[in-house]
């Protein structure tokens, strides 16, 4: 079989690619640009992207594709998408592709959904069974420092899956075990109401044979981080529930070894930390986290340079950011990343949300250029922990400044 994923680099098709390449699967696809945070494994295991507009052309020419799998970002009025339709291809979102793929290995599935943590808590749970070398076959919505963003090896008997409630995408499935770390209101272009947020997440709950949530961190985990700690201790609970022979002091051994995942609270150079934190109460986490750290390592206290993701999120939470930023020095606050918008909505410039903040003297609108990072460098030399909380080129531009 010949599959073909549209938006290949990205962190949600990007480790489908390579858990269907690892099946056996033949995989190519397109991507309007080359700078994917997934394109370099996609180039490791030689598999053919087509990057610029993707009008169709390059579907049309390989001539011999099964199955077109695009993102949430792919309308169907997408030229792509109208040409798979006219060439009689079958046409789906990720989840079927991964359904099938679950399906036909005959493996359960261990999902870990939620409005935030399920990165780490997944990452953690794919660490623990390649440590304890539980067969599992596992996708990750980011780079991973010890394996693969998606995988897949014949004998698998677990699918480890990163389920994002986004698009409504974790309702495809029907797990063995379902782990949920919180669960706070969020995108509002997919769920209405906050009823139908929590309902969405009920209806996973009754579709799951074990669910593990809630519950306090262990004190045995030393991770940096209260919400780290408690991630942790999930997936804890839910690999206690795979390996009940092992004892807990063995798994929480190997967690308190956990070397952490792209973009969360990820150490880019020295005193400088890259997250992909989108909701106000997750930013507060992630700055917490940083806050812990900074104590760790003696230093003054965390400067944050942060851009939103999507307006029509910003509108919604726009009044949960009183709060967030109380306990930094400095705050740097980028325009937001502009994705899946409503047109008719406003745009809400910095400004506008910065007026929201209990403490807006403490921050400025700025851009990620040159002036800013000779602002961010002068507080790291002057002692202080730098998060930067970035989208898309925004962090690629950042990292190279910043790199040691």
């Amino acid at each position: 079989m010949k599959i073909y994923i549209s938006g290949i680099s990205g962190k949600g098709m990007g480790p489908l690619a390579l858990m269907a390449s690892d099946a056996g699967i033949e995989v190519v696809g397109s991507d309007l640009a080359a700078d994917g945070d997934m394109m370099p494994e996609l180039e490791k295991r030689n598999i053919k992207v087509k990057i610029g507009p993707q009008d169709g052309t390059f579907l049309e020419e390989l001539g011999d594709v099964d199955w077109y799998v695009h993102s949430s970002a792919i309308k169907s009025d997408n030229p792509e998408y109208l040409a798979a339709k006219q060439l009689g291809i079958k046409i789906s979102k990720r989840d079927e592709l991964i359904a099938y793929i679950v399906k036909e290995a005959g493996m359960k599935m261990i999902a870990v959904a939620g409005t935030h943590g399920k990165t780490t808590t997944t990452a953690l749970l794919v660490f623990l069974s390649q440590k304890f070398n539980v067969p599992a076959a596992h996708i990750v919505g980011s780079t991973l420092k010890f394996a693969p963003a998606g995988s897949y090896k014949t004998g698998d008997k677990y699918f480890i899956y990163e389920a994002d409630e986004f698009d409504r995408n974790f309702l495809h499935f029907h797990p063995y075990i379902s782990v949920i770390p919180s669960e706070t209101y969020d995108h509002a272009d997919i769920y209405p109401t906050r009823e139908d947020y929590h309902a969405a997440f009920d209806q996973f709950r009754a579709q799951s044979e074990i669910v593990i949530e809630g519950g306090e961190a262990d004190e045995r985990i030393t991770l940096v981080g209260e919400a780290r700690r408690f991630d942790a201790t999930l997936a804890l609970r839910a690999f206690k529930t795979l390996k009940p022979e092992l004892s807990e002091e063995e798994i929480i051994a190997v967690i308190n070894e956990f070397p952490g995942v792209g973009r969360r609270f990820e150490k880019v150079a020295k005193n400088v930390y890259s997250d992909y934190a989108h909701h106000p109460e997750e930013v507060e986490t992630v700055i917490n986290i940083a806050l812990e750290e900074a104590n760790r390592l003696g230093l003054n206290g965390v400067v944050v340079a942060y851009q939103p993701l999507q307006n029509m999120r910003q509108l919604e939470v726009r009044h949960m950011y009183k709060n967030t930023f109380d306990k930094v020095k400095k705050l740097f606050w980028l325009p937001t990343f502009l994705t899946r918008e409503n047109p008719e909505l406003p745009i809400l410039t910095p400004e506008d949300l910065i007026k929201e903040l209990e403490n807006p003297e403490i921050a400025e609108p700025a851009e990620m250029n040159g002036a800013l990072a000779a602002k961010l460098n002068e507080y790291r030399d002057n002692g202080y922990l730098i998060l930067m909380i970035l989208t898309g080129e925004n962090d690629n531009f950042a990292r190279e400044t910043f790199k040691d």
